[in-house]
């Protein structure tokens, strides 16, 4: 019987367990750790992504700063406003939501907030950590969730082959370095690939991450494998992924639903980052066994 690998549970659980340390420090009359988020513009997708992401930190009992810019705000005055949040002592994590406008030179807004505070794991000091295997870099929530995901169902990476379809600087790239990291021997699929059909076949772990609904038909997976369904797309109203669920559920022996997969656990992820800058900025050290 293939196995769902739905992530609100495992999320409920670290969640919990959040909620449970920062408790703790409240209980010791410290200040409970702070998330901004910066949303530019009203894309309808953007806006459900923050509120998650809000409602997210009120639930764990974390602070949550929201500032909402006008679309046609310039990167000069997208630069002021992280400036200020650099320099917030009770902000500990700073999320940009993405993707921005494209008159934003987006490279620059992520190289300008603070590393220590950059809890969505773009900079290019956390990704280099990510590349150094350095335990004390920010990983992108993303690829932490979809690590955590497959740790909670006991699924082990380490020495299989792992084929990422989607080459992205948000899911598909940071994943391909945590894989390896994991040992897991690691095929990136992308737009100029010839054939990935080829490549899917052999997958013990497939991560497909490109938006593409139905882009994952059954007879590109291996009688077995495990299916991690990143993507997210609306058709006909109803809210698919990159994976035939239907279809695909047949042959593997664990699959993510969409949605209700791998989203709960990359908003958790972002908790999970923001109390790990929290812990270090105001050193204090954790009594949880859960390391981000």
């Amino acid at each position: 019987m293939t196995l769902i690998l739905e992530g609100k549970t495992p999320s409920k659980l670290i969640r919990e367990e959040i909620k449970r340390e920062i408790s703790e420090y409240t209980a010791q009359g410290l200040r409970r750790p702070g998330l901004a988020v910066v949303l530019v513009g009203n894309d309808p997708a953007s806006r459900i992504y923050v509120r998650n992401k809000i409602k997210a930190c009120k639930e764990v009992g974390m602070e949550s700063f929201f500032y909402h810019l006008e679309s046609n705000v310039t990167t000069e005055e997208l630069l002021d406003t992280l400036a200020e949040l650099n320099a917030r002592e009770e902000v500990d994590g700073i999320l940009v939501q993405l993707p921005l406008p494209p008159h934003i030179d987006q490279n620059e807004v992520i190289a300008f907030i603070n590393p220590e505070k950059d809890v969505d794991g773009f900079h290019p000091e956390n990704m280099g950590k990510l590349v150094a295997r350095m335990e004390d870099g920010f990983i992108p929530c993303t690829p932490l969730g979809i690590d955590l995901l497959l740790k909670h169902y006991g699924i082990e990476v380490k020495g299989k082959d792992v084929v990422i379809v989607g080459e992205g600087f948000i899911v598909g790239r940071p994943l391909s370095l945590l894989m390896l990291w994991r040992g897991a021997t690691v095929t990136v699929c992308h737009i100029h690939t010839k054939d990935i059909t080829k490549f899917t076949k052999e997958a013990d772990v497939l991560v497909s991450a490109t938006g593409v609904p139905g882009l994952i038909r059954a007879e590109m997976v291996k009688e077995g494998a495990v299916v991690i369904d990143v993507g997210i797309s609306k058709v006909g109203g109803r809210i698919v992924g990159d994976v035939d669920f239907e279809a695909v559920k047949e042959k593997a022996s664990a699959i993510t639903p969409v949605p209700g997969g791998v989203g709960p656990m990359t908003v958790t992820s972002l908790l999970l980052n923001t109390l790990k800058s929290y812990r270090r900025r105001m050193k204090v050290h954790s009594t949880s066994t859960m390391k981000p």
